[in-house]
């Protein structure tokens, strides 16, 4: 049921312009034994080739790859690398990639600069051929910050795609190590031209008004704040360089980045993280692995964080596993959807997939990928962080109009991520970000056959836990405008809370519950009312519902 209703989400409403999708995917290291001879060269082909698949059949428009191309970051293998890619170039699919710190450490090849460059010559233009020598092109308006360095061209880039009412800039940052400046630091890594070296060109990309685009999203290979390494894209550990990060984090969010995103750490993770000033804050994607490597969270009272694990809000974890995202870009809305095998719990390195002395090791399994969570951002909505054990009643907003609520309603989730402490702790309760956004109501009524939508269309993601369809039980409430509706509309059934069914149709929204009996109740809301109950308030001129799960709702009367 998950699929089907949020694949209403953010899409099939706007009437404006398609919706368009991009997918993303993790490092990319052959770290073991090969005995199948799979996997040339330190690339994993095995996985690389059955993650390809998956974005050719979600028709995404193109791929980028978030660094360590390859494990030892030889020539042959980052040529090997790209080649890997060319399946998605020939079904029409773009690829952008950048360095991680694997490319760096390369035998005598300057950093991986120029092969990467002979690689990937679209980071700068955006150029793809196909096997077949037919050519395409994929985004626009690329930059790189060549002021600083003419080392930085198509290694730091920028580029748009999408038609122009529904348009998103990509903004990637290379920080690592160049012939023209190499930074060796006590971390061990070859930094190049900084993040403050790049920030003016950075925030001239970021800026909300000369952009011209709804969407931007920030790429780098460092996190921000990672889970096993403790080492950041700011030349340093988590508390290196706080000038440097208050600057990127401010640019960031005045400019309506919503989604900074990572790889290095070879896990699915999302976080809140805030500057160290704590005046900005940013989601942080870091993605699953696409390797045979996998890394397990350090504890976090661990002395090299130097305790700035507290400016790190955990939101979802998924550990050991091979997966990869794909995101859908609609208007004002973007809904992420994250896929991994539904095997998991692999093991790393020497013991990929199930560990020493079974006779598979070193083989790839056929993975069975499935979706695990989704998760939303909107321009014209809100964010909301709900601790474990905390109401959901703070969750309010309102568009042109309508206002939805969330009545009543806990977060009673357990869940916990594997940041455990020195002492044997149980890991650090998970946070909920519950986010609403809107679409402007479809035509009015032309009969009274016709379903009728009475207010604007609200999306509601975040309140489910991670490879769980259901969510928590909770009321919704939406308010209505009463134009058009007759004293007969308000009988039971006939005007609802709605929402979307899998074929796209308007349906009662307690009809999409999982459990729970269907009972109308004439008047308002009071506690206590079970799983199932739904109603209509006309002092107050609203509907509500007690559903549990995310979706897309709206006051509704449906065909007579």
């Amino acid at each position: 049921m998950l699929s089907l209703l949020l694949a209403f989400l953010c899409g099939a409403i706007s009437a404006s312009a398609e919706p368009w999708k991009f997918g993303v995917m993790g490092d990319s290291q052959w770290t073991t034994a090969d005995p199948g001879n799979a996997n040339p060269y330190t690339v994993p082909l095995s996985i690389i080739n059955q993650v390809n698949q998956e974005f050719i059949k979600a028709r995404v428009k193109f791929v980028i790859a978030v660094g360590d191309l390859s494990d030892d970051g030889n020539d042959i293998s980052e040529i090997n690398r790209a080649k890997a890619a060319q399946p998605l170039i020939d079904a029409g699919i773009g690829f952008f990639p950048f360095r991680g710190n694997h490319e760096t450490v390369g035998l005598n090849n300057s950093y991986g600069l120029s092969i990467f460059r002979s690689n990937y010559p679209q980071t700068q233009t955006g150029n793809f051929t196909k096997t077949d020598k037919q050519h395409f092109t994929v985004g626009d308006g690329f930059s790189s910050p060549i002021d600083v360095s003419a080392d930085l061209n198509g290694m730091s880039y920028s580029f748009d795609y999408g038609d122009i009412k529904n348009k998103a800039r990509f903004v990637i940052v290379d920080t690592w190590a160049m012939p023209s400046k190499v930074d060796k630091n006590q971390n061990g890594y070859a930094y190049g031209y900084t993040v403050n070296d790049q920030q003016a060109w950075i925030s001239s990309r970021l800026d909300k008004i000369s952009r011209k685009t709804d969407q931007v999203f920030v790429f780098s290979h460092q996190p921000l704040i990672a889970e096993g390494h403790q080492d950041t894209m700011f030349n340093g550990s988590a508390n290196a360089n706080p000038d440097w990060q208050n600057k990127f984090f401010a640019s960031m969010q005045h400019n309506g980045v919503k989604f900074f995103i990572c790889g290095h750490d070879h896990i699915h993770q999302r976080s809140i993280i805030a500057s160290p000033d704590g005046t900005s804050h940013i989601e942080e994607i870091i993605c699953a692995s696409n390797s045979s490597k996998f890394y397990t969270p350090k504890p976090i009272d661990e002395p090299k964080w130097f305790g700035q694990k507290d400016r790190e809000t955990s939101i979802a974890q998924e550990r050991h596993s091979v997966g990869y995202s794909i995101y859908t870009v609609d208007g004002p809305c973007v809904t992420v959807d994250y896929y991994s095998d539904d095997h998991g719990n692999w093991m790393s390195d020497a013991n990929f997939p199930n560990g020493a002395g079974k006779t598979d090791t070193g083989i790839t399994p056929l993975f069975h990928f499935v979706k695990k969570e989704s998760w939303s951002y909107s321009t014209n909505g809100r964010e909301f962080l709900i601790p474990q054990g905390t109401s959901y009643a703070k969750v309010s907003d309102t568009f042109k109009g309508t206002i939805a609520r969330i009545l009543d309603g806990t977060n009673n989730s357990t869940e916990r991520d594997g940041s455990l402490d020195t002492k044997g702790g149980v890991g650090r309760k998970l946070t909920k970000t519950v986010d609403t956004g809107w679409h402007e109501k479809q035509a009015s009524l032309q009969s009274e056959h016709d379903t009728y939508l009475a207010s604007n269309i609200l999306y509601l993601t975040g309140m489910g836990d991670l490879g769980r369809e259901q969510t928590d039980v909770y009321t919704l409430s939406i308010s209505y405008h009463p134009d058009k509706l007759q004293p007969n509309d308000f009988k039971e059934g006939l005007f609802t809370l709605a929402t979307k069914d899998g074929d796209g149709n308007w349906v009662n929204a307690v009809d999409n519950n999982s459990g729970g009996t269907k009972t109308f109740v004439a008047g308002s809301w009071k506690k206590g009312y079970a799983l199932g109950t739904y109603g209509i308030d006309q002092r107050k001129k609203s509907v509500w519902a007690v559903i549990n799960y995310n979706g897309n709702f709206a006051a509704a009367r449906f065909a007579r």
